[in-house]
């Protein structure tokens, strides 16, 4: 009992750290670690202090650091607003063109930034004042931001993905080679389903033609914007690579011991986004300087989290909750995957309204995994489930960060959006989680 014990402490630090005194993520995930290592007793220095070493040499805490710095990068060299240009020049033309691109925009930017606050002021500053222009109200605009904001925990390499996949309960049966595929054929899934919800909004709530002034010529916005789309593109080769029978049939070594997928995808991204983004990156060393000093924060937060995060897990593996958690979830053996679906997906959603994705898999995506493990769902449907029920972070009121950001820039009372964001978007995302779980959704396994 004592793992249980200090799983539930681990949750209740979290959670009344950062929601209750308004603290970040990083800071409530080491104050969570420190309790939960103060559970081994007498061994308490010990056990965390091996914890933490392993924490600080693990790949995915490498991952999860090396991904913000690359986002932060090639955000800043305008590769969102090249994307958006493109888009606009496919879509802008016809009826709802905006929101169709905006949903879109949001889920290319959010397979590479994956923070919801970060998609709606990226893409929002660009297109909520076109849906605007697209005679769709302020109301019509935010929500569309809103909804979209979390897509981009749903694709692999998020923060909350690093934190589930470095749970006490997932590390010891899976790795990153059995679910980046899968999550990417999940934020597409996500992406589909947001485009049908923003068909909805045109059609109910009306969103017209993109003003005439604000779309390029496809010709000229894909010469200035196509090497954005390579970059997105450059990580399909690690993962093939990784999960192909190449390196197996040529070396009879499995591919995760040739080729650390989380270490080679961000370093991929990494040196092709310096190559064609060459033009926009900064000059000399005070601009990188300058650069540096503004992403450390970011860093400095994603580092602390990681860490924490997979030290509270190692603390908990070791005082052995995946053996003391068992007894009190084979009830669930025989339930249908359909009913565990629905209630797991139910606590998921509930607990994200006041917190965010991360916060919110740090929480409960550890027992979530082993309740839907156990009712007989594959463990990496099960992980891609939990995402997809935790990323509800934008339209989740009235905790949803997003959904602020997205009201102040179209200047509209948030609380206008709030139902609408949750029968346009909360209920599509709890829904499609089910799907997932259940099989009627189809992910690689």
């Amino acid at each position: 009992m004592n793992a249980i014990y200090a799983l539930g402490a681990f949750i209740l630090t979290i959670v009344v750290w950062n929601a209750v005194f308004k603290r970040n993520i990083g800071e409530a995930m080491a104050v969570g670690f420190v309790v939960t290592a103060a559970f081994a007793g007498a061994d308490a220095f010990a056990v965390g202090w091996k914890s933490l070493v392993d924490g600080l040499k693990s790949e995915i805490t490498f991952a999860a650091l090396a991904f913000v710095f690359v986002s932060e990068l090639l955000t800043r060299t305008g590769l969102v607003g090249r994307m958006v240009d493109i888009l606009s020049s496919v879509l802008g033309r016809y009826r709802g063109g905006s929101a169709y691109a905006a949903t879109v925009a949001s889920g290319l930017f959010g397979a590479v930034a994956h923070n919801g606050a970060a998609i709606v002021a990226t893409i929002g500053s660009i297109t909520i004042p076109w849906m605007k222009r697209s005679k769709a109200s302020g109301e019509t605009a935010a929500l569309v931001l809103s909804g979209n904001a979390g897509v981009g925990a749903t694709f692999p390499f998020s923060g909350a993905f690093f934190v589930l996949l470095a749970a006490p309960t997932v590390l010891p049966v899976l790795s990153s080679g059995d679910i980046v595929a899968a999550m990417f054929i999940t934020g597409i899934w996500m992406v589909l389903m947001r485009v049908v919800v923003a068909a909805v909004i045109v059609r109910k709530r009306g969103v017209g033609a993109m003003a005439a002034a604000d779309i390029r010529p496809l010709r000229t916005s894909f010469r200035a914007g196509w090497p954005s789309l390579v970059v997105l593109g450059s990580i399909a080769l690690p993962i093939i690579v990784a999960s192909g029978s190449l390196v197996v049939s040529r070396t009879g070594l499995d591919a995760d011991d040739v080729i650390p997928l989380l270490i080679w995808l961000p370093v991929v991204m990494l040196l092709v986004g310096l190559v064609v983004e060459r033009k926009a990156l900064p000059r000399g060393r005070s601009q990188w300087w300058s650069l540096l000093g503004e992403v450390s924060p970011k860093l400095g937060l994603v580092g602390m989290t990681m860490i924490a995060a997979f030290a509270a897990s190692n603390v908990l593996n070791t005082l052995g909750l995946g053996k003391q958690l068992t007894p009190y979830l084979t009830g669930l053996t025989g339930v249908p995957k359909v009913v565990a679906a629905i209630v797991v997906g139910l606590v998921i959603v509930i607990v994200a309204g006041p917190l965010n994705t991360t916060s919110t898999v740090a929480a409960v995506g550890p027992v979530a995994f082993v309740a839907l493990t156990t009712a007989g769902i594959h463990p990496a449907v099960a992980f891609a489930a939990i995402l997809v029920w935790a990323s509800s972070e934008g339209c989740s009121p009235p905790g949803a960060a997003p959904l602020y950001v997205a009201a102040g820039i179209a200047e509209i009372n948030p609380v206008r959006i709030f139902v609408p964001v949750v029968l346009y978007y909360l209920i599509p995302t709890l829904i499609t989680g089910i799907l997932l779980a259940v099989g009627i959704l189809w992910i690689p396994t």
